[in-house]
């Protein structure tokens, strides 16, 4: 037994010292280094031996080297007017940030802008987290606008200009702007000339920026949009609040809110609780009055406006079914139908019925609470789209209507119908608004159809957002129409997920460029739009982003280049966003990532 004790043991040691030998000679293993060079507007990496173990040092970093290198360094979108970006960088320390507001117009837009100002400390503090080394260098920035603060419209200035310089160990960020939306692009700008580099180790990162810039700009289109649907699914107020904060970083200004379907009415809204209580998916999943309200807000410190989408007369269910116990009669029609195709183009099957009257009243009741918690005048979007005439064709209550009152009961005369359905609702909600100047959106449709819009829809006050081909917009806009282009085909980023559609990358929404018509000013921008059957909150980012980031520069923008030129630039977006919060799709190995003009695909 002793015997065999002792070759246990002498087996042991000869395993522990052929471990430290393996140890020891793994140590003694040169360390790789990687550093990054700009050259000819790439960054370039090198990798070499050293006996010195990991450092902390500044050349090490991608992030850093792309900052500064080619003329848009890593901006996204990228300037229209003026841009220059000299080298090198310089350190800063976050406790040293100050930011003069005393030439901001009024008190109101000192109030925006020290909140706008806070988003970009708060980035700053993410960026560098877990702790944000200490840096004698200061920076200031002078932020000044010209006009009262207002709220954004399509026709707000939304330029600015962007002067930085360094004396020593002062920096000196002046933005100019007309508005406080052109001053926060401003500081959406300087935040993107920011970085922060560093190991996790040395428990902490230092904070970076370009030493002197100029920049000049001013976005190409004034709608710049992103369209979610929270009636097919619920999202969380978190995932729409990530999803506003990454808009605004790409500066895209419009959250398109499709917030009903016939699927679900997820809105809680005092004038019509039984709107929730009985159309939301559970009393968890509903939108408080308060945090639309308070969505607003935060939107709108982050320079992205909110409009609200109530859809009508199709697309509506689930929600208005109470009506008829309530004795207001059959508001809804033909929720829920089956067979759904005979009634509808998806299930479930819903339209409001347009001869009851208290049809109106309800929708009355919905306008006056958003009317109230909106900004005055703000743009409302009615729907409108894929009416189901063979729905209204099998209702008694409207066949009998249409024949008592000497009409066919053809397309046209459904037409007809439809479009005396939304201005009837276009009055109540001016009525609830108490004017008419509002600008009322509309899906493209049978109704919007170029050779006869103009007998059913007034050209003053409907804009028209398109999902079908570019000739529809072009036609469109030179009837005198004001348009949004949305085209399913490309714009759709649930596409690709159910046949027959197909799925499109960012660089297809990158290279397409919108139309041109003799009304070119009436084609006032784009949207992609994320339809959730197939999207909830833990598949929206991936989803989404980057792919709406390419719209983003293509409407800012609206470069003469293509999506190859842009790749570098937009691999360090999607590193921006990620440090956010969100998680975007991957759009390159990240091997990659570390080597620009390598792996360029014109894919």
């Amino acid at each position: 037994m002793g015997r065999w004790t002792c070759i246990t043991c002498a087996l042991l040691i000869f395993h522990l010292l052929a471990k430290t030998n393996e140890a020891t000679a793994e140590n003694s293993l040169p360390f790789i280094r990687k550093i990054y060079k700009c050259v000819n507007d790439q960054c370039i990496i090198s990798e070499f031996q050293d006996e010195t173990k990991e450092t902390n040092d500044v050349n090490e970093s991608m992030d850093v080297c792309r900052l500064t290198c080619g003329q848009y360094g890593s901006l996204w979108p990228r300037p229209t007017i003026m841009t220059t970006i000299k080298k090198p960088v310089i350190k800063f320390g976050l406790d040293n940030v100050v930011f003069n507001l005393s030439s901001v117009a009024d008190e109101l837009g000192k109030q925006y802008m020290t909140e706008a100002s806070q988003v970009l400390m708060s980035s700053l503090k993410t960026i560098c987290s877990p702790l944000c080394i200490p840096n004698d260098n200061n920076l200031t920035v002078f932020i000044t606008t010209t006009t009262p603060f207002t709220n954004i419209k399509w026709s707000t200035n939304e330029s600015y200009e962007l002067n930085i310089s360094t004396n020593s160990d002062q920096i000196t960020a002046n933005i100019t702007a007309q508005t406080v939306y052109g001053a926060r692009n401003g500081l959406e700008t300087l935040r993107q000339l920011m970085t922060a580099y560093g190991r996790p180790k040395f428990n902490g990162k230092t904070l970076v920026m370009a030493a002197e810039a100029q920049i000049v700009d001013e976005p190409v289109y004034a709608h710049r949009g992103f369209m979610l649907d929270t009636s097919r699914n619920y999202f969380p107020l978190a995932a729409i609040r990530r999803t506003i904060d990454a808009m605004g970083h790409s500066k895209l200004n419009v959250f398109h809110w499709h917030a009903t379907d016939s699927h679900s009415f997820p809105l809680d809204l005092p004038s019509a609780p039984q709107m929730a209580r009985y159309g939301a998916y559970s009393p968890e999943k509903i939108y408080s009055y308060e945090e639309i309200k308070d969505l607003l807000r935060y939107a709108l410190v982050r320079g992205v406006r909110i409009i609200m989408e109530i859809d009508s007369p199709a697309h509506v269910g689930y929600g208005w079914q109470w009506g008829k116990d309530a004795g207001y009669g059959n508001m809804v029609i033909c929720l829920g139908n089956r067979p759904w195709e005979d009634y509808c183009l998806q299930p479930p099957c819903g339209q409001l019925n347009p001869l009851n009257k208290h049809t109106y009243t309800w929708l009355g009741k919905i306008y006056k609470d958003l009317v109230s918690v909106f900004p005055k005048g703000e743009a409302f979007h009615m729907g409108g789209d894929e009416v189901a005439v063979r729905c209204w064709n099998t209702t008694d209550e409207i066949v009998e209507w249409m024949q008592s009152n000497n009409r066919s009961l053809s397309e046209n005369a459904y037409l007809d119908l439809w479009s005396e359905f939304h201005n009837k609702a276009l009055t109540v909600y001016d009525n609830e608004a108490g004017d008419s100047n509002s600008d009322v959106i509309v899906w493209s449709s049978g109704l919007t159809d170029p050779s006869i819009i103009e007998k059913h829809l007034d050209k003053k006050r409907y804009t028209v957002e398109v999902w079908q081909g570019n000739t529809v917009s072009v036609d469109l806009a030179n009837l005198g129409y004001k348009v949004i282009v949305a085209v399913e085909d490309i714009y759709y980023l649930d596409h690709g997920l159910r046949p027959p559609t197909t799925y499109h990358s960012w660089k297809v929404i990158y290279n397409n460029k919108l139309p041109m018509s003799n009304n070119s000013n009436l084609i006032l921008g784009a949207e992609t739009c994320m339809f959730s059957e197939f999207a909830d909150d833990f598949s929206l980012d991936i989803k989404v982003w980057p792919r709406a980031a390419a719209l983003a520069e293509r409407l800012w923008t609206d470069p003469p280049t293509n999506a190859l030129t842009a790749e570098y630039r937009l691999l360090q977006h999607r590193e921006r966003l990620i440090s956010l919060g969100i998680k975007p799709d991957r759009i390159t190995p990240e091997w990659c990532n570390d080597r620009e003009g390598e792996c360029i695909i014109s894919y």
